[in-house]
């Protein structure tokens, strides 16, 4: 496999399973003289993490991680910033004899590679965006002029929170799953960052989401909406989008993401009935990673 890195100047490149004895990730490109500690990344690690309630999986992961490398007296080095997270609740027996699973990456893997890790998904499973999250922490300290919040706007269709709980409750009890709707927003982004043509801020920005596991769409601005509008309500809906030409305008950048329902029903496993409730932290550092990365080259071609 070759394709385990993200990024142009600021870059990570994630490695382990999800039944292995470990994850982690290594992020290079990082400016030197960045204040950094584990408290720092574990608290967006904290966000997402299995095992905090009846709606997401019930593997109890702690998810703590440890910085190896980069640092000295609490400062990026700006050399190779590693992170590592032990797998300390693995049940690797709850997928022995398993066939390939419909709707997960089994046999597309066996179908490209002609041998898989069958414990959990292995590398496809969505127990590595953990490693994204931590990136995405640290990328974070490099854009310390934006504000980046993701939210959960609906699930299963419906978008008032008052009923979540009881349509997880059927889903869970029909051994069903949901699908959901993340929206983030970017804020504080400068104008000019990202590139016309091939490397449009948006199209960075939508491959990035799209590369999260369980992800089936993601709308910038109007969206969809804009297939559908006329020409006066898609200018001023444009105005929200935050990105024109493929660079930023100053203005807020919002995206909404759709995840689909946890594929994992009807059998054996710990899964999510709905995978997007834990998406919002892998959105949020995502967005931030894309946003570091194109400071860091606009940077380096404009000054």
């Amino acid at each position: 496999m070759s394709w385990n890195s993200f990024g142009r100047l600021f870059r990570f490149t994630t490695w382990g399973e999800s039944h292995g004895p470990a994850i982690g990730v290594v992020v290079d490109g990082c400016p030197p003289g960045l204040a950094l500690d584990e408290g720092h990344v574990q608290a967006f690690l904290d966000a997402r993490r299995p095992g905090t309630g009846r709606n997401v999986s019930p593997r109890q992961e702690p998810d703590r991680v440890r910085i190896l490398s980069g640092l000295f007296e609490g400062r990026t080095t700006g050399t190779p910033i590693a992170m590592m997270i032990e797998n300390v609740d693995a049940r690797s027996k709850d997928y022995a004899g398993l066939p390939p699973r419909p709707g997960h990456a089994d046999a597309a893997y066996d179908a490209k590679y002609g041998f898989r890790d069958p414990r959990g998904g292995g590398r496809a499973s969505a127990r590595e965006t953990a490693m994204r999250v931590a990136a995405g922490a640290v990328a974070r300290l490099v854009i310390p002029e934006v504000t980046i919040t993701a939210r959960v706007t609906e699930i299963g269709g419906e978008a008032d929170p008052a009923k979540w709980d009881s349509l997880l409750d059927e889903a869970r009890s029909n051994q069903d799953s949901l699908g959901a709707i993340i929206e983030c927003v970017a804020e504080g982004v400068p104008a000019g960052w990202g590139a016309p043509i091939y490397a449009k801020l948006d199209s960075e920005l939508a491959a990035a989401c799209m590369g999260i596991n369980a992800v089936k769409g993601v709308e910038i601005g109007e969206g969809f909406a804009a297939g559908r509008a006329r020409g006066r309500e898609s200018l001023a809906a444009m105005q929200a989008s935050g990105i024109d030409g493929g660079i930023s305008t100053g203005q807020p950048i919002r995206l909404r993401v759709a995840f689909k329902p946890t594929s994992s029903i009807g059998i054996g496993g710990r899964h999510d009935p709905c995978v997007g409730i834990r998406g919002a932290p892998v959105v949020e550092a995502m967005v931030a990673l894309v946003l570091a990365d194109q400071k860091l080259l606009h940077r380096g071609q404009c000054g």
